[in-house]
C-alpha cells in the first residue's frame, strides 16, 4: 500500500540522525511504552462512545506506535516492520486450521478451545518459555484483565464451575469474609486479601455471563462522572459549591440524574 509506504518513511526520517526530529530521535522502547498504553485506552474510549471518527484517528496513532517500534528494532539491526506482518500472518493461518485447513469447527466455543490448545502446543516447543499453562499470561496487563486470562486459560483444562450461580454464590462467600474482617478487627494486609478475592470472584461472574469486566467497569466509571457532573452543574446553577453542599443535598441531585435518560 502506498500510504504505508509512506508511513514507513516518514517514520524513518523521523528518527533520522541528522535531519530528524531531536524528540523522536531521543525515543526507545521504555520512553515509548507509556504511549502505546495511553493509545490503547483512547481507542477503548472511542469505541465505548461508538466515535467511528475517533476510532480512525486512535487506530492510527497505535499503528504509528508499532511502526515507531519497528523503526527502532530496523535500526539495531532486528526485526523489521514486514517481520511482524509475516509473523501475525503465519499465527493465523496457523490458528485457523478450520479456515485455511482440514479441521471442522462448528462454534466459536469450539474455535476458543482450539485455539488455546494450539498455543499450548506452541509453547510446549519453545525451548525458550516455562510450560506451565498459566505462564503465558502477562503479569504486565492491567490487574483486572490479567485476573480474566488467568480464569479463561484455566477454565480451558476443566478449571472453571458449570454455571454462573456458584459463582455468584462465591462472591457472596468472598463478602461475608469482608464483613467478617470488619466486625472482628481491621487488620489492612488481610482485608487486602479480601477485597482482592471479591474482585477476583466478580471478575469471573463477568466472564461467566460474557460480559467483559474491563469494559463494564469502564461504563460505571463513565456513569459516575457523567451523573456526578450533574450534581456539580445543577449546584452551580443555585450559586452553590460542592464545599457549600451537603452529602444530603448532593445525594438527592444523584438520585435525579439517574432517572434522567442519558445520566
Amino acid at each position: 500500500m502506498k500510504e504505508l509506504d509512506e508511513l514507513l518513511n516518514i517514520m524513518a526520517t523521523l528518527r533520522d540522525p541528522v535531519a530528524g526530529c531531536p524528540w523522536d530521535r531521543e525515543q526507545n522502547n521504555s520512553t515509548i511504552l507509556p504511549y502505546t498504553i495511553e493509545e490503547v485506552y483512547e481507542l477503548a474510549e472511542a469505541i465505548q462512545d461508538d466515535n467511528k471518527d475517533a476510532m480512525r484517528d486512535e487506530l492510527g496513532d497505535l499503528l504509528f506506535q508499532i511502526v515507531f517500534y519497528c523503526q527502532m528494532s530496523t535500526e539495531q539491526g532486528g526485526f523489521a516492520f514486514t517481520d511482524i506482518v509475516k509473523n501475525i500472518n503465519d499465527k493465523m493461518i496457523r490458528r485457523h486450521p478450520h479456515v485455511f485447513g482440514d479441521e471442522k469447527i462448528d462454534n466459536a466455543k469450539q474455535q476458543s478451545l482450539s485455539w488455546e490448545r494450539i498455543k499450548t502446543r506452541e509453547r510446549q516447543l519453545s525451548s525458550d518459555e516455562n510450560n506451565s499453562l498459566l505462564e503465558s499470561v502477562s503479569s504486565a496487563l492491567p490487574a483486572l484483565i490479567h485476573s480474566l486470562k488467568l480464569q479463561k486459560k484455566a477454565a480451558t483444562v476443566g478449571f472453571d464451575w458449570d454455571s454462573p450461580g456458584p459463582v455468584l454464590d462465591k462472591i457472596e462467600e468472598e463478602i461475608a469474609e469482608v464483613r467478617n474482617e470488619i466486625s472482628d478487627h481491621i487488620d489492612h494486609e488481610k482485608m487486602v486479601e479480601e477485597i482482592g478475592d471479591v474482585l477476583f470472584a466478580t471478575v469471573n461472574f463477568a466472564r461467566h455471563m460474557k460480559v467483559d469486566p474491563e469494559f463494564a467497569l469502564m461504563s460505571a466509571n463513565r456513569k459516575f462522572r457523567t451523573r456526578f457532573g450533574y450534581i456539580e452543574s445543577q449546584l452551580e446553577e443555585k450559586g452553590k459549591s460542592l464545599d457549600d453542599a451537603s452529602l444530603e443535598e448532593m445525594e438527592v441531585l444523584w438520585e435525579e440524574a439517574k432517572i434522567k435518560k442519558g445520566l
